[in-house]
């Protein structure tokens, strides 16, 4: 197993118990985001992505505190935002993503999804690990942390 399986394997054995521990609209607002904001990292957001963004949501114990329906309608609508501009979608995104910046341990959790939905379709490419490292900077968490 590569030393980035290992890392993420060992991320998500806590993350169920965080998730569920800072469960509220804000954190799933900023997961969400995150995701929008890792599926936009090549410039689109197409069906694929959307699929891996609900599929892994759906079927990850540890994500399953959040109400399926909810999470469609806020991915929704910060991919409209990256419809309409992708600047502004995800100036949008990191918003919400940004709230947690003076909450270390919320934030982990929020970038530990977002490696675990970047790495879901077991192709972690350079573009989404990169737009995740931006999303390290701005929450003052260190990208080498999450293997980055």
């Amino acid at each position: 197993m590569s030393t980035f399986s290992q890392r993420l394997s060992s991320m998500r054995q806590g993350l169920k118990d965080q998730v569920t521990k800072f469960k509220n609209k804000d954190f799933m607002d900023a997961v969400v985001a995150g995701c929008a904001i890792v599926a936009a990292a090549d410039g689109k957001i197409d069906g694929v992505e959307k699929q891996k963004m609900a599929g892994y949501i759906n079927h990850n114990e540890e994500l399953k505190v959040f109400e399926m329906p909810k999470v469609i309608e806020r991915f929704n609508h910060f991919t409209s935002n990256f419809d309409f501009d992708h600047m502004i979608g995800k100036a949008e995104a990191m918003k919400s993503v940004t709230k947690f910046k003076d909450k270390p341990d919320v934030a982990r959790v929020i970038i530990s999804v977002c490696c675990a939905i970047g790495a879901a379709d077991g192709d972690f490419d350079e573009k989404e690990k990169n737009v995740i490292r931006e999303m390290c900077r701005e929450l003052k968490l260190p990208a080498s942390d999450f293997g980055l």
